[in-house]
């Protein structure tokens, strides 16, 4: 970007992707819900941890980029985060944020470069036990 120049310009320049720790401020773990041998020998379904990162957050809303995602309709939340060197993100795994779970539905590198990773996700309901 040259002296001068807004940075409206320099986030067209990368095509609306604009990353910088202030936007990132969310921390989510990585996990997956795996079978868990306790002390006993019982097998229970447990997490495991795979990655702590900060990421991106954003909500479903009626905004015109959500409706033109309509292939994604489940979806209701879009992570992006930096990607973890030597992790591949799978949609398998489950994403934690403060209280709430969600089921990842799509994972993409954002623009091709290994940069960043973006995930669709659909939040997880609870049940009641």
């Amino acid at each position: 970007m040259e002296y001068g120049q807004h940075s409206f310009a320099a986030r067209q320049i990368m095509g609306g992707v604009s990353m910088s720790f202030g936007k990132m401020n969310t921390l989510i773990d990585i996990i997956t819900a795996a079978p868990v041998k306790d002390a006993e020998g019982f097998v229970t379904t447990g997490d495991t941890i795979l990655a702590s990162v900060r990421a991106y957050k954003e909500d479903k809303h009626g905004s015109e980029r959500w409706a033109n995602m309509a292939a994604f309709s489940e979806a209701t939340a879009l992570f992006r985060f930096r990607k973890v060197p030597g992790f591949e993100v799978e949609t398998t795994h489950i994403i934690a944020c403060d209280t709430e779970r969600y089921r990842i539905i799509s994972v993409e590198d954002v623009r091709g470069r290994g940069m960043y990773v973006e995930c669709l996700c659909e939040r997880v309901e609870g049940s009641v036990k």
